[in-house]
């Protein structure tokens, strides 16, 4: 038979609970290691913004670049000028840039944020569908390929190693849009339209009570004329 001593038990305790912190705290850093892109989303035949963020190197290694594939889709790519990075770009017979690669000035020690931007035209026949962005990470020892995608079915945050996504959504209606804007166009209209009418209003009134305020103050001498006769008077 075992016999177990009195600090077994808390013992155990211990050990579990450290265990548990540990899965809590590793678990959110784990999901949080990866190449962000944000906005997630896009409007096909739109340029938008995209900027690219990563907060941790490659298994603590400081990052020296940053290599960003253009899927099809993409109409061109516009890399931002930012301080703190050098920018190269392979491009297609087309011109438009197929790779671009930021090379840090000064690499990028792990725990810290940065971020690289650049504006993409989305063609419209990328409508409905998700553009990957695969992403080489690549540090003063070692490099990280961010190009993992997930097939149907599986959950993006199952990957070890996901590539930003950007849902493409459909283009936005130039009917529907200068329709919004001639609304907002006829209301401003109508808001000035009611003002000039109060003005007018205003203007109108004005002689009438140019008249009452004549009246009242020739009222108000007459009653200090009376006044100052009937003091006179009993002088």
């Amino acid at each position: 038979m075992t016999t177990r001593s009195p600090l077994s038990r808390p013992r155990t305790l211990v050990l579990g609970s450290v265990a548990g912190l540990a899965l809590a705290v590793g678990a959110p850093l784990a999901a949080s290691a990866h190449v962000h892109v944000d906005p997630g989303t896009a409007s096909a035949g739109s340029t938008e913004t995209l900027t690219f963020a990563f907060s941790h190197g490659c298994d603590g290694s400081p990052t020296a670049a940053l290599a960003i594939d253009i899927p099809e889709g993409v109409g061109n790519a516009t890399p931002i000028v930012q301080g703190g990075w050098t920018i190269d770009r392979e491009a297609a017979a087309d011109g438009v840039p197929t790779r671009v690669v930021f090379t840090a000035d000064a690499p990028i020690d792990d725990g810290l944020k940065a971020t690289v931007s650049m504006d993409v035209l989305f063609d419209e026949s990328a409508a409905g569908t998700s553009l990957a962005f695969p992403v080489t990470q690549i540090c003063v020892t070692g490099e990280t390929a961010w190009t993992q995608v997930a097939e149907d079915g599986q959950d993006a945050h199952d990957l070890e190693a996901p590539a930003p996504v950007v849902e493409v959504g459909d283009p936005v209606d130039e009917a529907e849009s200068d329709a919004h804007g001639h609304d907002e166009t006829a209301a401003a209209d109508d808001a000035a339209a009611a003002s000039d009418a109060g003005a007018a209003t205003a203007t109108e009134a004005d002689p009438v009570a140019r008249w009452l305020a004549a009246g009242g103050l020739v009222a108000g001498i007459a009653a200090l004329v009376v006044v100052l006769v009937r003091g006179r008077r009993k002088a």
